[in-house]
């Protein structure tokens, strides 16, 4: 994969518009500076226009080396793509599973746009979608998604609140921006302190991590909004705001508070003192930023990242292991028959584990609603067919040491 991610580096490098845009911006305002001229004299002389032509073709030349440039970005990832990908996974004749549900698609697509912040994009994708619905097409054995639910849950869910996404999404890039552009904590704070409830219920820091980087500003003197905040840089400033706006964390944060107070002793050596780490920390910034982002759609009920997003990304790592599982089985004339699970592990990284997952060591079936772990008396765990198909109603012996239970005296293990 290190080969297929060094082309994707080059084409985010190479194969971007940016350029392009700059060059067909200059060109219309070239254009349009004429359009003008000609308006204030109708019957200009040939040599004006000739003057025209000349930057007007340079400026096209160049906005099609740019595209040269994209395309050639293009063509080598798309030969790493089919380097790296040799083999066609096997397409079920019957149709593809998620052709039932178009809907749940274009859900996933608009609400991955909005989160992105790219408003505009989503807004036009949405009215396509809807000027032209795909109809579901039933595939056999796909279960449907709002069986248990009823009509009513199909409907919120089609028709998802876009609208007030987008707000809420257009308010967070908001804060942002004030974070990471103009190091403005004010509006985060003022959000913060606007759910602090809920935050301290789910135990979060955000609120105290957004005060201490407003402290830590003020004492280095770094705040560019003083007067907004009605206080003064420097040492004296940052002691005067925490004993207007700390009250509140003392119990919860006495030893931090502690710490910062304590570093105003050594603010003429504040770099080679204890709290230097306090002081100055470079990722600060990005850390709060990150604790904000992540707290907010938390608050709104989703994922701190993009669910679209995380799927392909875990289809993309996956892919590889299940184009050479697909291999050996065409090999090996066998079939795959589970249908609730994968017939091999895929290693996902730590950041994609979501809830736990419980193999079991006879069986090496995944734990499961309808059949739980089950812990015998011993300590070790089995699934409960496995300890059905061991003991068969009767006093057994654990497979993994030489204790020995009932199954009564089983626990059920929840995760």
């Amino acid at each position: 994969m290190e080969a297929l991610l060094e082309e994707h580096a080059k084409l985010e490098k190479r194969g971007n518009l940016a350029k392009t845009i700059e060059d067909v911006q200059r060109t219309i305002e070239l254009l349009q500076s004429a359009r003008d001229g000609l308006v204030a004299n109708p019957s200009p002389s040939p040599k004006a226009l000739e003057k025209l032509q000349k930057p007007t073709k340079l400026l096209n030349d160049k906005v099609n080396s740019d595209l040269t440039e994209i395309y050639k970005a293009q063509n080598s990832y798309s030969k790493a793509l089919d380097k790296k990908f040799t083999g066609k996974l096997y397409m079920d004749p019957d149709g593809d599973a998620l052709a039932s549900h178009p809907h749940l698609i274009n859900q996933a697509i608009s609400m991955h746009l909005l989160r992105e912040g790219q408003f505009s994009v989503a807004a036009t994708f949405m009215e396509e979608a809807e000027a032209h619905p795909r109809a579901p097409e039933p595939t056999p054995g796909t279960p449907d998604p709002y069986a248990a639910q009823g009509e009513d849950k199909r409907k919120v869910t089609e028709n998802f609140n876009a609208k007030e996404l987008e707000q809420q999404f257009s308010d967070m890039y908001h804060i942002l921006r004030e974070l990471r552009t103009r190091r403005n904590l004010t509006p985060a704070i003022a959000w913060a302190r606007q759910n602090r409830e809920t935050l301290e219920t789910r135990g979060s820091n955000l609120e105290w991590e957004l005060c201490r980087l407003q402290y830590v500003c003020l004492y280095k003197n770094e705040a560019w909004n003083l007067r907004e905040l009605g206080q003064t840089g420097g040492p004296l400033g940052a002691f005067a705001y925490a004993n207007q706006e700390f009250k509140h964390f003392h119990r919860r944060y006495a030893r931090e508070l502690q710490q910062l107070l304590g570093a105003l002793a050594f603010n003429e050596n504040l770099y080679d003192s204890p709290y230097m780490s306090l002081f100055f920390n470079e990722t600060a910034w990005e850390e709060v930023a990150t604790s904000f982002t992540r707290e907010f759609c938390s608050l709104i009920g989703l994922s701190a990242d993009s669910p679209l997003y995380i799927a392909v990304t875990a289809g993309t790592i996956a892919l590889p292991r299940l184009l050479k599982l697909q291999n050996i089985m065409r090999e090996k004339r066998t079939e795959w028959t589970t249908e609730e699970e994968m017939p091999i592990e895929i290693p996902l990284p730590p950041s994609y584990h979501f809830h736990s997952i419980f193999v079991c060591p006879v069986s090496k079936e995944q734990a499961t609603d309808e059949n739980p772990p089950k812990m015998m008396p011993c300590g070790h765990v089995i699934l409960k067919t496995s300890m059905d198909a061991i003991s068969k109603g009767q006093k057994f012996k654990c497979p993994y040491c030489p204790g020995e239970s009932i199954p009564r005296e089983a626990l059920t293990c929840r995760f």
